[in-house]
C-alpha cells in the first residue's frame, strides 16, 4: 500500500523545539509510533496527528481544484458538424459551436510550422467539404488559435491548452468509427 506524504511545515523552529522538548519529558516512558506522530504535531500547533492530516488534504485540494468536466451536450451538438472521416460537412450557425469545432481544426493542424496562406488553405480544405477555407483562416485567427503576420503571408498555430469541451470532442473524433466490441473468439 502506498502513503500519502503528509508535510509538516514550522513556522518557528524554536517554539517547536521547546513545545516537544517538554510533552517528551512529561512522556512516563517510550512512545509508540501514533503516540510520537501525535507529539510532533501537537509541537506544530495541531491538535493531533489527525487534525496535521486534514489540514494537508484540505490544502492540496484547493491548491489543485479538479479538473473541469466536459459539457456532453455541446459536444454531441459540435459532433453532427463532422462526418464519418472527421471532416467538417457544414459550418454550425450558433458561434459556441462554431469556436468547439475550431478546437477540433486546430488540433489537426501543423504545430511549430509556418505555413502560407496557400499551405494553410490546402489543409484546411482536407478538413471540411463546403469549400470556405478563408472563413475558417479568419475564425482561427479570431479565436487566438492562429496568428499571422501583419501582411497575412506566414500562419503559426498557437500552443495552448484546449478546454475541457474541445478535449472530448477532439478525442471522439479520433475514435474509429463504429461499435466496439470486444472479441469473444476463444479459439486457440
Amino acid at each position: 500500500m502506498t502513503r500519502t506524504a503528509i508535510p509538516l511545515y514550522i513556522d518557528d523552529i524554536s517554539a517547536f523545539a521547546r513545545n516537544l522538548h517538554q510533552m517528551l519529558a512529561a512522556s512516563p516512558g517510550p512512545m509508540g509510533h501514533l503516540a510520537l506522530l501525535n507529539v510532533l504535531a501537537r509541537g506544530a500547533g495541531f491538535r493531533n496527528f489527525q487534525h496535521l492530516r486534514a489540514q494537508a488534504v484540505q490544502s492540496e485540494r484547493i491548491a489543485k481544484p479538479p479538473e473541469p468536466k466536459p459539457d456532453t451536450k455541446r459536444v454531441a451538438t459540435a459532433l453532427r458538424y463532422f462526418d464519418g472521416a472527421a471532416q467538417m460537412a457544414r459550418w454550425p450557425s450558433k458561434t459556441n459551436v462554431q469556436h468547439l469545432c475550431m478546437w477540433a481544426l486546430w488540433s489537426r493542424l501543423p504545430s511549430r510550422e509556418a505555413l502560407t496562406e496557400r499551405q494553410i488553405s490546402q489543409l484546411l480544405n482536407r478538413l471540411h467539404q463546403f469549400g470556405d477555407a478563408a472563413l475558417l483562416r479568419r475564425t482561427l485567427i479570431e479565436l487566438g488559435l492562429f496568428t499571422r503576420t501583419p501582411e497575412g503571408s506566414v500562419y503559426q498555430r498557437c500552443e495552448l491548452p484546449p478546454p475541457a469541451d474541445a478535449l472530448a470532442l477532439i478525442a471522439a473524433l479520433h475514435e474509429p468509427p463504429g461499435p466496439k466490441t470486444a472479441n469473444t473468439d476463444k479459439t486457440p
